[in-house]
């Protein structure tokens, strides 16, 4: 399932979802649940002038810096200002040209994309075609091992065609394909460079040289790194504002708070939200909110076990008092989410949202029931268990509410703590799920198209992390994925978010928007989900002239 890859939501749940236009960037507001309003906009107000460097706090150092690897928030909110893609998703959700210039579906099998002229490498040679081609068959090697490989599975060939043009030719429709062109599967890396580096690219060893308006410049492991100004960046209108750009890591969400009040760090996305009240009120910057398209879910990982009965999954969502753990995970300005894509994801046909997404009942809370659902199925004291983590504060209070609310049905659920480090490894290996039922997870995509998301439900995908497999869903998938027409593919989703919602794979929590803090002396920073990819650094100045 189209999942982040860690609770990385989690750490920045105390807020509202909130109706965004993907065309023209309008937000409005929705109330959260315990009467706050928080305005949400994908942008911060814009920088006053340049700053020499700026510090900027990840909550976890990155496992990788390679592109093709990179399935998290922490390496690819560093990647994000140094590797490009094709396309490029906006602040306000759209989806734009970007080392594309120009793209063509001349059959429903056969994408082309000619290339931006001139662009230049942090090393100063020139963007071609068969960068592109290299960079993206990389991501079907299986010695590449990559996450994202599983995107590109309908792909037959990937052909330079001219100079300046790549052609995909694909085995079926994919429209989805097209769309990732603008997240991790499109992005675009010197041939040269990777031939060089070989397995020792995108570590702190090897040598990372894309496109972006920022360079890798140092990478001292366990300790920050470095991003210096890319001269030559083709981009006007992204031309750094800021010389050098300084990624520290602070897991502690304490720790991190205070390094947002004491300003070692000048800002940093997923504000701990244990802190919220307190950043607001600090006087010593600004917490804002943006667009998202993630939803907190609890993935289920074994369907040979008690969760393997529908109505054991049944039973554990209608325990959940996802009120009171908005309230005590997220200060009670979450909303509960009512399908696992969220709102935030149905960006790319707004006009659809109300009507496919907003019509969805509100999550039921009946104890009673999930207790007769239980006594059905005979799982009556079976035991279930559900991973956590220190990674973020929230995760144990989500835990333990889900042990809370089955053990008042009837159902054993147990909890086993990891480190951070192994929590993150639940969403790439396999192997660290063995003897787990259940991951509190957010799911988002990384286009503002839902279908993004229930691809990860599909048969034998990568992201489908329980191996659930749906043979009426992966028909209506497919039909869905070959639909162009936006609007359209939305009404085909719509069909798949209701399967899902019947049969559970994924059990809904809540949903919240992007959060970012902002220290008093910079601003200019994008605030939404878009910036995993958008160069969000680029457009960080003085907050001051």
């Amino acid at each position: 399932m189209r999942m982040s890859r860690t609770i990385a939501l989690l750490a920045c749940t105390a807020a509202l979802t909130a109706t965004t236009g993907a065309c023209s960037g309008a937000t409005t507001p929705r109330a959260a649940a315990g009467g706050a309003d928080v305005e949400v906009t994908p942008l911060s107000p814009p920088a006053q002038g340049p700053l020499d460097s700026f510090t900027w706090s990840l909550y976890a150092e990155p496992y990788t810096l390679d592109y093709a690897l990179a399935y998290d928030y922490p390496p690819n909110t560093v990647l994000a200002n140094v590797c490009e893609q094709l396309l490029r998703v906006t602040p306000d959700l759209r989806i734009e040209p970007g080392l594309a210039v120009k793209y063509d579906r001349p059959d429903p099998r056969t994408l082309v994309y000619t290339l931006r002229p001139g662009v230049r490498f942090h090393d100063g040679t020139t963007m071609t075609a068969d960068d592109v081609v290299a960079s993206l068959r990389r991501q079907m090697d299986p010695e590449t091992g990559s996450p994202w490989g599983s995107s590109f599975k309908n792909v037959d060939a990937i052909e330079k065609t001219g100079p300046l043009e790549v052609t995909l030719r694909l085995g079926k429709p994919d429209i989805l394909l097209h769309e990732l062109m603008a997240a991790s599967p499109g992005t675009i890396e010197s041939a040269a460079t990777l031939a060089a580096a070989g397995k020792d690219y995108g570590t702190p060893k090897g040598k990372i040289n894309c496109t972006g308006p920022y360079a890798l410049d140092t990478w001292s492991q366990g300790s920050e790194i470095t991003l210096k100004k890319h001269a030559d960046y083709w981009d006007p209108k992204l031309s750094p504002k800021s010389e050098k750009v300084t990624f520290t890591f602070i897991e502690d969400a304490a720790a991190r708070s205070n390094a947002f009040l004491s300003g070692t760090a000048d800002g940093g996305y997923m504000v701990p939200s244990s802190s919220l009240g307190q950043l607001r009120a600090s006087g010593r910057g600004t917490v804002l909110f943006g667009p998202n398209t993630a939803a907190s879910n609890l993935a289920v990982l074994d369907f040979h076990g008690p969760l393997g009965d529908l109505r054991v999954r049944r039973a554990l969502s209608l325990a959940l008092d996802r009120e009171n753990i908005v309230k005590a995970a997220a200060g009670g300005v979450g909303v509960p989410a009512k399908a696992p894509a969220a709102r935030g994801a149905w960006a790319l046909a707004p006009e659809k949202t109300a009507a496919l997404y907003d019509t969805q009942p509100e999550p039921v809370y009946d104890v009673e029931a999930a207790k007769k659902l239980v006594q059905e199925a005979g799982a009556a004291g079976r035991t279930i268990t559900l991973v956590t983590s220190t990674l973020a504060p929230e995760i144990s209070v989500v835990a333990n509410a889900v042990q809370a609310a089955g053990r008042q049905i009837g159902l054993d659920v147990r909890l086993r703590s990891v480190a951070p480090e192994a929590y993150s490894s639940i969403f790439v290996d396999p192997s660290a799920r063995e003897g787990l039922d259940l991951v509190i997870t957010s799911g988002y995509d990384n286009t503002p198209d839902p279908l993004e998301f229930y691809q990860y439900l599909r048969t034998g995908d990568f992201g489908n992390y329980g191996k659930w497999s749906n043979a009426e869903f992966d028909v209506a998938f497919d039909r869905a994925n070959s639909e162009p027409d936006a609007g359209r593919r939305a009404e085909l989703t719509a069909g798949l978010q209701t399967i899902a919602m019947r049969e559970l794979p994924v059990i809904p929590l809540y949903e919240a928007p992007h959060t970012v803090f902002l220290g008093k002396r910079v601003t200019g920073a994008p605030t939404g989900i878009a910036q995993l990819y958008y160069p969000w650094a680029a457009t960080i100045g003085a907050a001051k002239k």
